[in-house]
């Protein structure tokens, strides 16, 4: 396909007044700073997110113009990451790009062609030069629209929701208690801490990844921790811990490449995370446990997913 003449957009059709989704785009990126099956019909539009009493809709800007090109098969490395008037998408699959534009786990997307998950693509789109500075003023949740309607002009994605019983995690206090220590009282001059759940922006409220296999906390919350948790998991993680405090921690483990990779169904059991035994450390489960007093509970419960209907290669740019 050719590069040279960028698929010009459309304006994003019911999406002009459209509400957030819930979460960051791709979370791991940016905490790092780093690295009975319902009828198909009319795409629903993403989940909403809670506006503030009084507070008036956000207008979301239309995409202006965007390419979309196979990745080299030399191409080292995966990145989804907002410019000033657009997004970049360089080399990662169409099923990677989907579920992070639903901000969702894998178990939590279902359906698709298989070839969705081995093909990469690079994808770059962008706002006319006047929308460019709402484009800056939104924040990242409230960019997920924006990047399904793309998906859905250039890939024509096709999507339902459906709620099924899908096995998780409950987040929860160890016998031995918590291990973490609390959040010193932020000084009258720091940054507001984020909402219960959200992941915080740098400063005193602040959670980082170096690498995979190390979270280091400054005054976050258990909501936090559980979101960090799903992500590594791919399953979701409740957070029954009961605790309302924030915390600054540090936890190490060794990441188990294998028990990732080969999950049984969607549904890896509590023990395929367990360390290898060639690991040079404990498993996400026992470092849990040993380093923050805090436990993983198999558990089963309602989920809403989404299902995918329809992906098709893309349009000619």
């Amino acid at each position: 396909m050719s590069e040279a003449a960028p698929h010009r957009r459309r304006p994003i059709r019911g999406l002009g007044l459209a509400l957030a989704a819930c979460g960051l785009l791709v979370a791991s990126c940016a905490m790092a700073q780093t690295d009975a099956a319902a009828t198909p019909a009319t795409n629903p539009a993403p989940p909403p997110a809670p506006v503030a009493e009084g507070a008036a809709p956000v207008a979301l800007p239309a995409w202006d113009v965007s390419t979309v090109k196979p990745s080299s098969p030399d191409a080292r490395g995966s990145m989804i990451q907002f410019t000033s008037d657009g997004i970049k998408i360089t080399n990662v699959s169409l099923w990677a790009i989907v579920r992070e534009a639903f901000g969702l786990n894998d178990d939590h997307l279902f359906g698709g062609p298989g070839w969705s998950k081995t093909s990469m693509f690079d994808l770059e789109a962008k706002v006319a030069p006047d929308d460019a500075p709402k484009l800056k003023a939104l924040k990242m949740d409230q960019m997920r629209p924006m990047v399904v309607a793309l998906l859905e002009e250039r890939f024509g994605l096709k999507y339902h929701h459906e709620t099924r019983d899908l096995p998780m995690y409950e987040l929860v206090v160890a016998k031995g208690g918590v291990k973490m220590q609390a959040s010193k009282p932020a000084d009258p001059g720091d940054a507001p801490p984020p909402a219960p759940g959200q992941l915080p922006s740098p400063g005193r409220h602040m959670l980082m990844m170096h690498g995979r296999g190390h979270v280091e906390s400054t005054g976050t919350d258990m909501p936090v921790l559980a979101r960090v948790l799903s992500s590594q998991l791919s399953r979701t993680v409740i957070d029954k811990t009961g605790l309302t405090g924030e915390f600054d921690y540090k936890l190490d483990w060794t990441p188990d490449d294998t028990a990732a990779a080969m999950t049984k169904g969607g549904n890896p059991a509590l023990g395929d995370n367990a360390p290898s035994p060639d690991a040079a450390g404990p498993s996400l489960f026992t470092a849990l446990e040993e380093q923050l007093g805090l436990k993983l509970e198999a558990t089963k419960g309602p989920v809403d997913v989404i299902v995918i209907d329809q992906l098709e290669q893309p349009t000619a740019n």
